[in-house]
């Protein structure tokens, strides 16, 4: 079992908005990050999701940040992944998706 998941509330600056996520992504908790993000305008704006707290990434959190990217591009807007710890990378590399996202520190 993985830790309780939870998502800081968003906080504007400028034209980014940054999600802080603790957790465990997987298919129970990935509903709750969808529904938040789909709060979020993406017009022209960057989506910061931030990961470093995030203790567990399966193939339903990959598919979400999938589905993630693809609403930013339709919307004009950009999603950026901040501190992915070293298991997201993997999954990232394990399936050749890792340069298909805007990575930071």
């Amino acid at each position: 079992m993985h830790p309780v998941l939870n998502i800081d509330t968003a906080t504007l600056s400028g034209p980014r908005t940054v999600l802080a996520i603790t957790g465990a992504l997987d298919m129970d908790t990935c509903p709750r990050i969808t529904a938040t993000t789909r709060t979020v305008a993406l017009d022209g704006r960057t989506l910061v999701l931030d990961f470093s707290a995030v203790t567990f990434m399966d193939s339903s959190g990959l598919n979400m940040l999938l589905a993630l990217r693809n609403r930013a591009e339709v919307e004009q807007g950009t999603l950026e992944l901040r501190g992915l710890p070293g298991q997201s990378l993997r999954l990232l590399d394990i399936t050749g998706t890792r340069d298909l996202f805007t990575l930071t520190p």
